[in-house]
């Protein structure tokens, strides 16, 4: 049984402390994301030149920019661009880093020696380094960004997959299995991959808060998300040269991407705690 499905897990769950936390600060995120899809302050994408670098007010409840467009607005829509660059470039990486690992597992020998080798090989490449790269031949984009980062999970989700299913596959269970006659794929289907899914989602809530952080970096290089989606790293970008003018500027951006990632990392350490079933019956 999956230890998805341990008893009580709900109930645990209300108990831990940085689930909670952790759950609170993604459902803000996504609620943000969310709620930008039908409304904003004001419109994301209009400048006005004459309410440039407005403090906090009634009007515009962060400031406005050096453009004159509404920080609220902007940190709403930029919630979309984050999300957008996570989920699928943890979607890249776990799906064929997730096949990977399993497949190293189950047939093990030269097949098993040959992926690890060429994870090894793709450490050797990080995420700003390859989107750099990609950049160079492809031209700057949210697409190249989320390519890179993509590339760039897929060993490590081939390296915990793999390590999690040559522990199941030296389980006794796992033996019976092959004594009634199933196949070594029947048997990663039906007894391996259910048995080390809570891993994998541990480890793809974590490598999310990792893909918006790697996101914002790129856009502050201006190698991600491009003008005029509106960014958090670029929102970044275009403050620093208006640290004295406008400090604040630099701190919305800042504590959004802040919260985003302290969420999703306090969500992947609670989820870590309720699911491995050995602190679970320490709780």
């Amino acid at each position: 049984m999956s230890t998805a499905l341990l008893p009580g897990f709900w109930h645990r769950a209300l108990r831990q402390r940085s689930f909670v936390i952790g759950a609170l600060l993604t459902a803000l995120l996504l609620a943000a994301a969310a709620l930008s899809l039908v409304w904003t302050p004001w419109p994301p994408y209009d400048m006005a030149m004459d309410a440039t670098l407005q403090p906090p007010g009634a009007a515009h409840w962060l400031g406005t920019d050096a453009y004159g467009r509404d920080i609220t607005s902007l940190l709403l829509v930029g919630a979309r661009s984050s999300i957008l660059v996570g989920v699928i470039a943890v979607g890249i990486g776990l799906s064929l880093g997730a096949a990977l690992g399993l497949l190293s597992a189950a047939r093990g020998g030269w097949v098993e020696e040959a992926i690890m080798r060429l994870a090894d090989f793709t450490f050797a490449f990080p995420a700003l380094l390859l989107a750099i790269m990609l950049t160079a031949v492809f031209g700057p984009g949210i697409v190249n960004a989320i390519i890179a980062i993509g590339i760039f999970y897929i060993p490590t989700f081939a390296r915990v997959t793999r390590a999690s299913a040559r522990a199941v596959w030296a389980r006794d269970y796992i033996l019976a299995a092959r004594a009634c006659g199933k196949g070594p794929w029947r048997i990663t289907l039906e007894h391996v991959l259910p048995n080390i899914a809570s891993v994998l989602i541990v480890q793809a809530t974590i490598q999310f808060a990792l893909a918006i952080l790697a996101e914002a970096a790129l856009s502050y290089l201006g190698l991600g998300t491009q003008p005029p989606q509106p960014s958090w790293g670029r929102m970044l970008a275009e403050a620093q040269t208006l640290m004295f003018q406008a400090p604040l500027l630099a701190l919305w951006p800042g504590v959004a991407i802040a919260l985003a990632v302290l969420g999703l990392n306090l969500l992947g350490d609670g989820l870590r705690d309720l699911l491995d079933p050995r602190l679970a019956r320490q709780r």
